[in-house]
Order: C-alpha cells, then sequence, then structure tokens
C-alpha cells in the first residue's frame, strides 16, 4: 500500500515545484532586464539532471522511429519553453498558465484527426469550456482590470498548440514501444539544439550581474525537477488520477502565488475564464487518460471448423 501511495508525494511535489517556478520565471527579466532568450539556455542546460535520473539503469533505444519521435516531441516542447519566456515577459502568469494548460486540446484533436481516435463526452466538454475559456480570458480589461490584451496572448497560444503536439509525439512514441527515459532523453537533447539559435537571437551573451544567472537558474531547476517528479508518480499511480491532478493543480498554485506576489486580480470575465480552462484541461486529461487505461474488450474467435 506504502508503495502504490508513493505517488501522492512525488504529484505534490511536482505541484509545488511547478507552481513556485511558473509564478517567479520572469523574475530575472523584471528585475534584471534579463534576455528571455538566456533564459531558454540556462533552462536547456537544467534539463541534463532530470534526463540523469531517468536514464539511470534504462536502455537507451536506438532505433530510428525512437528518434523522430523523441525528437518531435522535444523541439515542440523547447520551442513552447522558449515562447513562454518571452509571454511572461510581456503578460501575467496568471492568466497566460490556464491558457498554456488548454494544450490538451490540441493532443485529443490530433489524435482524433490523425489516429482516427473517437472523442468522449468528457472530453467534448472540456473542448467546449476550453473554447470559451479562451474567448473570456481575451477580453481586454478595463480601467479597474488587472490586465489587456496583448502579445502574450497569441504566445500562449502558440504555446498550447505546441504542448499539445508535443504531447501526440509523446503518445506516438509509446505506441511505437519506445520508453519513456529514451523520449525524455531525446527531448534533453532538442532543447540543447535550440541553444545556439536562442544565442544568435540575443546576438551573443548577454551582460548582466551575477544574480540574474544565479535566479535563473533556481528557478528553471524547479521546471526540470519538476519534470522528473511527473515522471516518477505516473511510474507509481494511475495515470488517470496523477495527469488530471497534476494539470489542474500546478496551475492553481501559480495563480494563486501570482496574485498574492503581484497584488492584482482578474476581471470577473477573467476569473470565470481562469476557472473554465482548468476544469476543461482537467476533464479531457482524465477522460483521455482513462481511455488509455481501459482495455480493449476481447472479441471472442470461433473455434477452428474441422476437416
Amino acid at each position: 500500500m506504502r508503495d502504490q501511495r508513493n505517488w501522492i508525494l512525488y504529484a505534490g511535489l511536482l505541484v509545488l515545484f511547478w507552481g513556485v517556478w511558473g509564478a517567479f520565471s520572469s523574475q530575472p527579466t523584471e528585475r534584471y532586464g534579463y534576455p528571455n532568450e538566456m533564459i531558454y539556455v540556462i533552462w536547456a542546460f537544467t534539463m541534463l539532471l532530470p534526463a540523469a535520473v531517468a536514464l539511470r539503469g534504462r536502455r537507451f533505444d536506438r532505433r530510428p522511429v525512437a528518434a523522430f519521435y523523441g525528437l518531435a516531441a522535444g523541439l515542440t516542447g523547447a520551442g513552447g519553453q522558449l515562447l513562454l519566456f518571452q509571454a511572461l515577459s510581456n503578460g501575467p502568469a496568471y492568466l497566460i498558465f490556464p491558457v498554456v494548460s488548454l494544450s490538451p486540446v490540441i493532443t485529443v484533436l490530433m489524435a482524433v484527426a490523425l489516429l482516427r481516435e473517437r472523442i468522449g463526452r468528457l472530453a467534448v466538454i472540456g473542448v467546449v469550456a476550453a473554447l470559451v475559456a479562451i474567448v473570456l480570458i481575451s477580453i481586454p480589461a478595463g480601467d479597474h482590470g488587472s490586465a489587456g490584451t496583448g502579445s502574450w496572448l497569441p504566445l500562449s497560444v502558440l504555446i498550447c498548440v505546441a504542448w499539445g503536439a508535443q504531447a501526440f509525439f509523446m503518445r506516438k512514441a509509446a505506441l511505437a514501444d519506445v520508453n519513456d527515459a529514451t523520449t525524455f532523453g531525446w527531448m534533453t537533447i532538442s532543447g540543447l539544439l535550440l541553444v545556439p539559435v536562442a544565442v544568435a537571437m540575443m546576438g551573443g551573451l548577454p551582460d548582466a550581474p551575477w544574480q540574474a544567472p544565479a535566479l535563473t537558474a533556481g528557478t528553471q531547476v524547479l521546471n526540470a525537477v519538476g519534470a522528473l517528479f511527473l515522471v516518477m508518480a505516473l511510474s507509481r499511480g494511475k495515470a488517470s488520477v496523477v495527469a488530471p491532478v497534476t494539470n489542474a493543480l500546478a496551475p492553481v498554485l501559480t495563480i494563486v502565488l501570482s496574485l498574492i506576489v503581484y497584488q492584482t486580480l482578474p476581471t470577473t470575465w477573467g476569473t470565470i475564464g481562469i476557472v473554465l480552462a482548468l476544469g476543461g484541461s482537467t476533464l479531457m486529461v482524465y477522460a483521455d487518460e482513462k481511455r488509455e487505461e481501459t482495455p480493449e474488450p476481447r472479441v471472442p474467435t470461433a473455434p477452428l471448423a474441422g476437416p
């Protein structure tokens, strides 16, 4: 029983690490003007820590199919991270993360379109809630609001699309019998491959006080180690329980911390949109993971006819 409940500990640590990371990841830019691209560079190197732990004692799948889906998942995930740091420098985390959390919509729609999978009733409700949420969050705030629409909103939607596609490629990798450690390894490699792109976008390494890279490393380690806790939680508990819990609670903690630290309040429409976004994404994740765990019904075969 103790082993079965270990997932609660790792899921709780994931929520704590990702929730705090989301709330404070924009601090290096706000405090020291640290470039978003440099934050990405440091994040990419912090991913080496969970990758080393995940690959320890595991076989690295060298098949081309593993490399293809691993790189596809990694590049979409890393590209989303690069956009995320830009979005956080232009908009509030308490609105950005609810939009980003809608990425299961993209995963579900890609599975329906490309894998011919059927979408369940709960997933349909989740998709509708997600669409309404984006509309409500996009309503500009008035004079008494906390934030207006800006570049952060389209960037958040692009991140949502990128991370939804990433989850789809991760599923394809699993269907090809690629182990999670291999996929995570390729994701780390993909993040490092985009480091020269990020440096080129900056025009070289920036001059900044030591506090900027130190604060960046501290916040991004929370992100990287949180990913490791997710792998550990999923390996110890049912995905239909772990995934919805972590998908909902981590953004909630980010939202709460952001509202407390920055002392701002969303508009009424924004608040409704946040609730719908979190509820819709949780419904979709739960329905999808529950379907994955439901075994296919066995079709009885007719006995062979005698000669």
